[in-house]
């Protein structure tokens, strides 16, 4: 049995030396188009995401975050299903033009179409109390870091 395994060892191994190797095209043989790629990236638009903003309902107060502190929908919060907690986001309402800016400490918001969920506070100086969505951008605080 282990003459057996030894000869076809060694067998396979004289068979794979016989393989052809790969070579590169030669110029002749290079497609007619080449591929051009730009040299520098285009150019960074600034803001993080685009989409709906909505904000808690009166519900959560009080219930833990999934950063583990607890809600407060008095405080400039919100929810992001990826950016690490303690980032600043500068949330702008592109229907109005306000602003806010919020540190991320919970994940969600977990809808369709949705990019954050703010707290009470940031929903109100966004002017979305009423609407209860609005279409926003996110751009990172300028001077803070998460």
């Amino acid at each position: 049995m282990r003459r057996l395994l030894v000869g076809l060892t060694v067998g396979l191994g004289l068979l794979a030396g016989c393989a052809p190797r790969a070579t590169r095209p030669t110029a002749e043989e290079k497609p007619d188009r080449e591929v051009t790629r730009p040299e520098k990236p285009p150019p960074a638009r600034g803001w993080l995401e685009e989409g709906l903003a909505s904000y808690y309902g009166p519900g959560f107060a009080g219930r833990p975050t999934a950063s583990g502190e607890k809600f407060n929908p008095q405080k400039l919060t919100a929810a992001h299903k990826k950016l690490p907690f303690g980032t600043c986001l500068r949330v702008v309402n592109m229907e109005n033009g306000r602003s806010v800016e919020v540190r991320v400490n919970d994940r969600g918001p977990f809808v369709k179409g949705r990019v954050v969920d703010v707290s009470t506070a940031a929903a109100k100086q966004l002017g979305m109390m009423e609407k209860g969505l609005a279409r926003v951008r996110l751009y990172r605080c300028a001077d803070k870091t998460g």
